[in-house]
């Protein structure tokens, strides 16, 4: 914002748009099948679906394919990956390791390039003793029903592999609007608004994360911790804005972000935005910089979601001439990573839709931040196009934090001035147009 990778069996299935040779093994337990479920002029989405043929359990799998020259996996889900030039191998992701007799699991992955795989697989003994399962998260919270979240495909799935679509609220920035994040205002997220998702916005700039370090990362672990103790997910927003390069802020970024990850590790409701709005800046620069932070949150946490700013103050690119195009033919070299888009309603309209729809037919994409009025946070609130953006969101499938939850004096704000500091914020009493209009629409 303005002021923000069959063992062969006796047959292998293949169904896809091009043959695929196979790599036969002497028999073994698991047979693979591999299918291409979206394709597009620069790459495409594939599916591979892992079955145990023998009539004991399996304990665990491993698949290993081979691409051609010039086609690379840059995203995968439901599995751990490794390559070595162009081969790479898949292994479990965890939960999905042990097959029972006749059972099967599935991964995915998108490559960046047409040419298809080839095959292979390691059989694999069945266990001397019965696996221990993992029971599926139960609870009544948003992180207790969902559990670790990661990228699948283009959507945001829970630790079951089901997409979701987280809805919530984003703070204002920290230096001004501290007295907001409280004990109460949070139950009123969590208890009143029943959202899934508080961002915690950290300006770098603008009185923000260079003038005090240590004070602004205690803040942010504050209301990742109150917001963990809610069951609700959180997104840690490294708020840069000016200057819209996001190199300029480099290395403050790798000590930012080494540092919480290190404190929230051990968590499954963190995901991490890593640039709010880069401007001014081409996408090369942007991925050159987000390929440098991103293995320093691995380091620490390697199972949590990044999500990576786009060009143009976060809209793929379109309010600076671009679209979403230079994204998918030269994505980010990282997995379980998804990418912001933001809008204001009353300013980005129908040809910002467009994009947003095209573009989540390929990209994960996730609205970290938006607004019911002007980009410039205020103006008249418009809910004919905020309710248009969110229909769109809902069927797409794509989370979003709305901006803010504060009581700054802009129509943006969803408390009334004067509300933050008090004893009340749950109710439509303390709410402006824009808060009882969000309210509403995260509670349905």
């Amino acid at each position: 914002m303005r002021r923000w990778r069959l063992a062969a069996g006796v047959a292998v299935a293949v169904a896809a748009a091009t043959a695929v040779t196979v790599t036969a093994l002497p028999a073994g337990a698991e047979t693979t099948a591999f299918t291409v479920t979206s394709s597009w002029s620069t790459g495409y989405q594939g599916q591979v679906e892992v079955r145990n043929n023998t009539s004991s359990p399996i304990s665990t799998w491993r698949v290993q394919l081979s691409l051609p020259a010039g086609t690379t996996i840059v995203n995968s889900w439901n599995a751990t990956q490794s390559a070595s030039g162009q081969n790479y191998t898949f292994t479990p992701a965890g939960w999905n390791a042990t097959l029972a007799a006749g059972a099967s699991t599935s991964f995915g992955f998108i490559a960046n390039g047409t040419g298809r795989p080839t095959f292979s697989t390691t059989p694999t003994t069945p266990p001397t003793t019965p696996p221990t399962t993992t029971p599926p998260p139960t609870g009544t919270t948003p992180v207790a029903q969902n559990g670790q979240l990661r990228v699948c495909g283009v959507k945001l799935c829970n630790a079951a592999g089901r997409p979701v679509q987280l809805q919530g609220m984003s703070t204002h920035g920290l230096q001004w609007f501290a007295d907001c994040y409280n004990d109460a205002s949070i139950d009123a997220l969590a208890d009143d608004w029943k959202a899934d998702l508080l961002r915690v916005s950290m300006y770098v700039q603008e009185g923000g994360y260079e003038t005090n370090p240590a004070g602004f990362t205690a803040q942010v672990n504050n209301l990742v911790e109150q917001a963990t103790q809610r069951g609700l997910y959180s997104i840690i927003d490294f708020h840069t804005l000016t200057p819209g390069d996001p190199n300029y802020n480099l290395a403050r970024a790798k000590t930012f972000f080494n540092e919480v990850s290190a404190r929230h590790a051990a968590k499954n409701n963190v995901i991490y935005e890593i640039a709010n709005e880069p401007n001014g800046v081409s996408w090369a620069g942007i991925k050159s910089y987000a390929e440098q932070v991103i293995p320093v949150i691995r380091a620490n946490d390697p199972d949590a979601v990044v999500i990576v700013g786009s060009r143009g103050w976060s809209s793929l690119g379109v309010s600076e001439g671009a679209s979403s195009s230079e994204i998918t033919a030269n994505p980010v070299n990282a997995s379980n990573i998804m990418y912001a888009f933001h809008f204001y309603a009353a300013s980005h309209k129908d040809n910002y839709r467009a994009e947003v729809e095209r573009a989540a037919a390929s990209l994960p994409l996730f609205v970290t931040e938006f607004g019911t009025v002007t980009y410039t946070g205020g103006g008249q609130v418009d809910l004919a196009s905020t309710a248009a953006w969110l229909d769109l969101l809902d069927r797409l499938q794509i989370g979003y934090a709305n901006w803010t939850y504060s009581d700054a004096d802009e129509s943006s704000a969803a408390f009334r001035p004067g509300t933050c500091g008090g004893p009340t914020y749950a109710g439509t009493s303390v709410l402006t147009e824009s808060g009882t209009f969000m309210r509403n629409r995260i509670r349905a």
